[in-house]
This record gives C-alpha cells, structure tokens and sequence, in this order.
C-alpha cells in the first residue's frame, strides 16, 4: 500500500493537469506500474508465462510495456507513457522521469545484461532511444529525439543522434 500513495503523491506532484486525487487512478503510469510490481514479484518466482501474461495485458491498456525482469527503483515517473518500452534487464534507480515514446532497449541478442542502467534523478525526453549495456549518469538529462549508444556522466545533458554533450 505504501507504493500506492507514494505513487499517487508523485503524479499529483509532476502533472498540473490533475483535478482530483481520483484522476491518478486513470493514470497510464499509475496502472503500468501495479501491473509490472505483480509481475515483477512472479517474474522473480520464476512464473515466466503468468508475468508476461501480466505484462502484455498492462501494455494493451496503457501503451507502456515494462518487461516483468526490469529493475525499478522508487518514483518512476511516466508521464503520457505511450509507447515507453522498457526492456528486461534494464535496471532504473530512483526518481526517474521519462516520456512518451521512450525505448530502454537491447542491441544484443544474448542472456547477458543488454539494457541500460538509469541512475538517480534522471530526465528522459519523448522519443529518446537509449540502447544497449550503457549507463546514464545521476542528474542526467537526456534530449527529446535522442539516439544514445554509450555511457552519459553524471550531470550531463546530451542531444541528438547520435547523442552528444552539451553545456
């Protein structure tokens, strides 16, 4: 229950257009995360075939797919979430925000780690592709549109496609 009003706190803090508390219940982000935290639980149980079920069901009600292997940390913040894949061994710390459209994908095809690693306090604008085993620094911010391919430091704010630094 704790994650239920830690959730529902988040978005009436990050979204202005929310009249109600009862509008957080209607939120993709809000639904796609109960989804992925029962799927997750049986993913971790080896129940493979009942999370995925779970998780393709969240996906047909709320545009987001969140593989039931990711890692998520606390306050993910989703915000439109259409189109948001996110991919099985992508592991996102805490206080993360991300947009519509955006990829945590694999460029391998292995068993291995092969998706990001998003740390503390990032920002990922609409439609970025992160992809492949990088990691994305604490404080980052990352462009809308952006293609990134390797790892952004701490604090960075990169651009583009493919992403680079800018000041």
């Amino acid at each position: 229950m704790n994650f239920i009003k830690e959730q529902m706190n988040l978005i009436r803090k990050k979204d202005p257009a929310l009249k109600s508390k009862w509008e957080v219940f209607l939120y993709p982000s809000f639904i796609v995360q109960i989804y992925y935290k029962i799927a997750h639980f049986f993913y971790k149980h080896k129940h493979y075939f009942l999370a995925t079920y779970l998780s393709m069901k969240a996906k047909r009600k709320t545009g987001i797919e969140i593989h039931p292997g990711a890692i998520i940390g606390k306050n993910l913040f989703i915000d439109h979430g259409s189109g948001v894949v996110i991919g099985e061994t992508t592991i996102i710390k805490d206080n993360v925000t991300l947009y519509h459209g955006v990829t945590l994908g694999g460029v391998l095809n292995t068993q291995e780690k092969r998706h990001p690693t998003i740390e503390d306090n990032v920002v990922i604008g609409a439609h970025a592709q992160i992809l492949g085993n990088i990691t994305i620094g604490k404080n980052a911010k990352i462009g809308a549109g952006s293609v990134v391919l390797k790892d952004v430091l701490e604090n960075e704010t990169v651009v583009g496609v493919s992403a680079r630094k800018v000041k």
